[in-house]
């Protein structure tokens, strides 16, 4: 067999380095027609579950004074912010009205009193007019017709001396209420705390609270020795809150300080837009919120009422548990067309496992979350590749689509990168 020449072996040499070349760059397009994306390995780590919410500090009790008579505010004793005593004197309503009218309920409570003796006196000699003519009727003396007419003036004394008797307790009831009306001109504070909001001034007519229009809003008096935080708590997060649980406070008026807390609260009913708690929080919107006070354990003695406060409410928590992103799990409805009780298709989550260069859905039963994890309580069992983004491309993901693969290691500052095996 002759010797292939040079000139052949050349030729034949640069036709094989043209196939590979072809065949390399062939598999590099494909490739890189594949999705891209990102991934991680299922490890296990702690968890603490918390639902973040925003609200005013307010005193736990406190008392908003409003007028219960009518009247020009005549003495203004106390300022915004000062500290008063349980039974300090506060204002002076003008008393001239009332004193008059308590005046003339003693004044009606002493003529019935004289009236009541006089039919006392009347009933007592209708009585011996009758004791008489009841003896001369026995006696044949006098008709039947006169002890008819003294029985009549003794029963009608009687019944005269009961109305009197009525009208007595008529008379104290109107003196009790008047006395009661000259009472509330004096105004004193019910609570020891600190004036903490004082819209009126000296010299302005108060008015009575009717059904449909409040009365004048004299002052707001606060126990700042029990201090609360007022939050707004979205309905999707408040089925986690519940009383007992430990919650931590920043305040703006305090950056970098917090404050220990305790659920003490949890309404059923969404906050109203005029809730005087959370005055300029409630926005307009529909958004619905319910409100959860939480006790501050040790508030600073500069503490306000008013002041802007968030709260991270810790709602659970759970050691060495299996983890995945919150941004890996992905919703869909039942492949299996299974359905709920009210006819419509349930929904599973789970996550993408990538297996021989495919991304393969595994459902999952997600347990607590933070804000960038959660546990998987069933599904997984630790050390699965799963695919964590990008959320365009994790959302339009297929069930078995092969993917190009970037692995991104816990705490390291490389991206490994790999190209997946193409069957």
């Amino acid at each position: 067999m002759k010797k292939m020449s040079r000139g052949f072996r050349v030729l034949l040499y640069l036709g094989a380095a043209v196939m590979v070349v072809v065949v390399a760059a062939g598999i590099s397009s494909r490739n890189r027609l594949l999705p891209r994306v990102t991934g991680t390995k299922v490890a296990r780590q702690d968890v603490v579950s918390k639902v973040t919410a925003n609200g005013k500090v307010q005193a736990e009790k406190k008392v908003e004074l409003s007028a219960l008579v009518m009247g020009q505010i005549v003495n203004l004793a106390v300022r915004n912010g000062e500290r008063v005593k349980k039974g300090d004197f506060l204002l002076q309503i003008d008393r001239n009205r009332a004193a008059a009218e308590e005046q003339g309920s003693h004044a009606a409570l002493q003529g019935s009193l004289a009236a009541r003796d006089s039919a006392l006196s009347a009933v007592r000699q209708a009585e011996d007019e009758y004791d008489r003519a009841k003896k001369n009727f026995d006696a044949r003396i006098l008709p039947q017709a006169e002890l008819d007419r003294a029985r009549s003036a003794r029963d009608m004394a009687v019944s005269n001396l009961e109305v009197a008797e009525r009208r007595i307790e008529q008379n104290r009831a109107s003196l009790a209420a008047s006395r009661d009306t000259l009472s509330k001109t004096t105004v004193r504070s019910p609570i020891a705390g600190i004036v903490t909001a004082l819209p009126i001034k000296e010299g302005e007519v108060t008015v009575i609270g009717t059904m449909n229009n409040p009365g004048t809003r004299l002052m707001t008096i606060s126990d700042m020795s029990v201090v609360e935080a007022v939050l707004m708590v979205d309905e999707t997060d408040v089925p986690r809150v519940a009383i007992g649980q430990n919650a931590l406070l920043s305040a703006e008026a305090y950056p970098g300080e917090e404050f220990r807390g305790l659920v003490t609260q949890v309404e059923s009913s969404p906050i109203e837009r005029d809730d005087p708690d959370l005055q300029g929080l409630v926005s307009t919107s529909d958004a619905i919120n319910f409100k959860v006070r939480v006790k501050m354990l040790r508030p600073p003695e500069t503490i306000r009422p008013g002041f802007s406060v968030t709260a991270d409410i810790l709602t659970g928590s759970k050691s060495d548990v299996l983890v995945v992103p919150l941004a890996a799990v992905v919703a869909r409805d039942s492949p299996g067309g299974g359905k709920t009780a009210a006819g419509r298709l349930k929904i599973e989550s789970g996550v993408y496992v990538v297996r021989d260069g495919r991304a393969v859905f595994v459902p999952i039963v997600p347990g607590i979350s933070d804000e960038l994890e959660t546990e998987v309580v069933q599904g997984l069992s630790g050390g699965e590749m799963i695919v964590t983004g990008p959320f365009k491309t994790l959302r339009t993901l297929k069930d078995g689509e092969r993917v190009r693969l970037e692995v991104q290691e816990k705490g390291a500052d490389k991206v490994a990168t790999g190209l997946s095996r193409a069957r």
